[in-house]
């Protein structure tokens, strides 16, 4: 009983925003961690009951041109269509701690050289950049993962940069300093737990951006091959029918734009407690 107690105490203080997006986050983990489980005939095909509409019985959604039940196929869908994404984010993520705090804190060449590949790279058109490189080097999933990571990561290099100069110049920083702490201690044990709130969010955001952008690529034929479950491909194959079982392509279209915002609900509450939390 007594979890039970903390357990509201703790939903009590919450926006009603906060609750419904970590709930909606958490079915999709769900469907994320075990879509074998969950639906183990996803990809079944029968080409018998192909097309069906919504509210068919047994097809909550209707089928596919392929005759699989829709529902099953956005279940099924999640994992590829948040895997991306975290790898991106996560990626991203570590290349921007890296060369961010290498550049912030040694400043100089290194910094000029760093930063400039960040400023060149933002430069570009990053869909246009990522679509132009997945049909070079050939479409795939893990190849659009891999080009998202490295036109991701000029924007954590930036943020980590900015946050590691403000953080070195202030006294606490100074005194390690005095103290002849090794450089590799001061990042990891001072710097970075004064920074990791900002990263965080940025991780949220960017997979909630990642998100969006390997839908794309999906949608366009860049990501996952054809027949297989991912929102972007779904929603790609639903366009053609839109008035005859219209529940595909929006079903799709609705879980990403859901997933999207819930994620950045989230990021954006966390920001504003950490920054509570610190005045």
């Amino acid at each position: 009983m007594k979890y039970i107690t903390r357990l509201k105490r703790l939903l009590t203080g919450l926006p009603a925003g906060i609750i419904l997006s970590g709930l909606f986050l958490i079915i999709i983990l769900i469907c994320v961690l075990i879509p074998g489980i969950l639906v183990p005939d996803a990809l079944a095909q029968d080409l018998g009951r192909s097309n069906l509409p919504a509210w068919t019985p047994g097809h909550i959604l209707g089928t596919d041109v392929l005759g699989r039940d829709v529902f099953s196929m956005l279940i099924a869908g999640s994992r590829s269509a948040m895997i991306g994404p975290i790898a991106i984010a996560s990626g991203s993520l570590l290349i921007g701690v890296l060369l961010g705090s290498i550049a912030g804190w040694y400043g100089g060449l290194i910094d000029r050289i760093i930063s400039s590949y960040a400023d060149l790279t933002l430069s570009m058109p990053s869909m246009l950049l990522a679509i132009v490189a997945a049909g070079v080097i050939g479409g795939g999933y893990w190849v659009s993962v891999l080009v998202m990571i490295i036109l991701y990561s000029p924007f954590d290099i930036r943020l980590v940069r900015s946050a590691v100069i403000v953080q070195k110049n202030k006294l606490y920083i100074e005194s390690a300093l005095v103290l002849r702490i090794k450089t590799l201690r001061i990042l990891a044990q001072h710097i970075f737990p004064n920074i990791i709130m900002l990263v965080m969010v940025n991780f949220f955001l960017n997979i909630a951006f990642g998100l969006v952008s390997m839908s794309s690529l999906s949608f366009l034929g860049l990501g996952v091959g054809p027949g297989e479950a991912d929102w972007g491909r779904l929603l790609a194959d639903g366009r053609q029918f839109l008035f005859t079982n219209p529940a595909q392509a929006i079903g799709s279209g609705v879980l990403i734009i859901l997933t999207a915002v819930s994620i950045n609900v989230i990021g954006n509450y966390a920001l504003e407690k950490g920054e509570l939390n610190e005045n």
